[in-house]
């Protein structure tokens, strides 16, 4: 089984607008809700790539029981820790269209109100994970909640010997490495942040996951917009896939698909070139569309890669 914990989880209400302005009433061309999320994109896209898995995480109010409807909707497994204070976030994002020109705006929610008692829920849920099962950590860690939550849970994770994944940056992520996660995803820009250095090639993209390998990343799986991915194994080798054609329509949750379609082609044949090209045509089928990847279109995509 994979886990994903998602700390901060929300309704993602999606709409477009004909040359939205200030202060003034704008109405709607399109509207879309979605679960949103990083670590629930891994959910979602996994479970369409047919990995079972469970949702991890803290909701409240009516819009938590909401994003429990849309994830089971969507066969995704949840055991969330449910808060009493507050309600379940919801993220507003709003897509301008002026001609050919498109401006984004994001209005993101604070979330409720998350003390000792549900992390100790949170952590217990965790001892029921065994050696068998792969935890994902994806994401941002909301005001309420101390930042050494990753490192707490990482080292527990550590001590049981049990495979877990990180995708988050700068002090999140180094604080975990120690604890040698199986696979990490920055993308060139995070590299940059977290290192505190600038990368100009290829070259510097490999000695900048070389550095991050030294402090105990496994496999460093760095993402490249449209120019595909890089991949340093934990044998040192150096995989690089190319992304497949398409039209970017929404490149949220791009790069969470880039982990599902990755830990998919991993679990289904072991094979590290395998899982990144997987994970390439997921992150690109998400960007392609303005829902998540499917496992038609991942397939689809896929033939571009072999």
């Amino acid at each position: 089984m994979v886990y994903t914990i998602t700390f901060n989880p929300a309704l993602d209400y999606i709409t477009q607008v004909e040359n939205f302005k200030i202060g003034e009433i704008n109405r709607t061309k399109t509207e879309t809700i979605l679960p949103g999320g990083k670590g629930l994109n891994v959910s979602i896209v996994l479970k369409n790539l047919e990995i079972e898995n469970t949702a991890l995480g803290f909701i409240a109010g009516f819009t938590g029981e909401e994003l429990i409807k849309k994830l089971e909707a969507k066969g995704v497994k949840t055991d969330f820790v449910k808060v009493e204070e507050g309600f379940t976030r919801i993220n507003i994002k709003i897509s301008s269209i002026s001609g050919n020109k498109v401006e984004e705006t994001a209005l993101n929610g604070s979330g409720p109100q998350i003390v000792q008692k549900h992390i100790e829920e949170l952590f217990n849920k965790l001892d029921k994970v065994t050696t068998e099962d792969v935890v994902v950590l994806s994401g941002s860690v909301p005001k309420n909640i101390s930042k050494d939550i990753y490192r707490e849970i990482c080292k527990k994770l550590s001590e049981k010997g049990i495979t877990f994944v990180v995708d988050s940056t700068q002090e999140l992520l180094m604080s975990v490495l120690e604890y040698n996660p199986f696979l990490i995803k920055p993308n060139k820009e995070e590299l940059e942040e977290t290192l505190n250095c600038k990368i100009s090639n290829k070259e510097d993209i490999v000695n900048a996951a070389k550095e991050l390998k030294k402090l105990g990343a496994q496999n460093i799986l760095v993402s490249l917009g449209k120019d595909g991915a890089l991949l340093l194994t934990k044998e040192d080798k150096v995989l690089y896939s190319k992304a497949p054609k398409g039209e970017i329509v929404n490149t949220v949750g791009s790069g969470d698909s880039m982990v599902a379609g990755f830990l998919a082609g991993y679990y289904k044949t072991k094979d590290y070139e395998y899982a990144l090209k997987t994970g390439v045509a997921a992150g690109s089928a998400s960007a392609f569309s303005i829902e998540l990847a499917t496992k038609d279109d991942v397939e689809e995509l896929l033939k571009q890669l072999v």
